[in-house]
């Protein structure tokens, strides 16, 4: 069983239709932003699919920093990461990410051999991707209120 090691609340409420804002835990976070494109929304933000691949994208690149800086001692800058994210229909035509793709483009200095064990397992520090492949418990309650 994994151990608990921390917990955040996040508080999600709807703007008008199919936009939404996400208030985080932090105050100094910024309110972020969702909306569902044509023929849901308007198209005003992104919507959950592209912050997911954001934050994958996201999360490889810190990791591979973190990797390269404590194993190899270096300071990783001009890091740029590309994401591609195809939508499937599953088998009840339902619309799902059925494919991430990611590819980091990271500005090594020397020879890129000398970063090789760092490249095999920067992976493994990435929290949002590695959850992701193993699955996500995610418990889902509706509470109605009265309106």
């Amino acid at each position: 069983m994994p151990q608990k090691v921390a917990e955040f609340d996040l508080t999600v409420r709807q703007l008008e239709g199919y936009e939404f804002a996400v208030r985080f835990d932090k105050e100094q976070f910024a309110e972020l932003h969702f909306d569902e494109p044509p023929p849901l929304g308007g198209d005003a933000a992104p919507n959950a699919a592209r912050v997911m691949a954001a934050a994958i994208a996201n999360c490889l690149s810190a990791s591979l920093v973190f990797c390269l800086k404590k194993n190899a001692g270096v300071e990783l800058s001009g890091l740029e990461t590309d994401v591609h994210v195809e939508l499937v229909r599953n088998e009840t035509r339902r619309l799902r990410i059925g494919h991430v793709a990611v590819k980091l483009h990271p500005a090594l200095p020397g020879d890129a051999s000398q970063y090789t064990k760092c490249l095999e397992i920067f992976e493994d520090f990435c929290v949002v991707t590695q959850s992701v492949r193993e699955g996500l418990d995610v418990r889902v309650e509706v509470e109605p209120r009265t309106a």
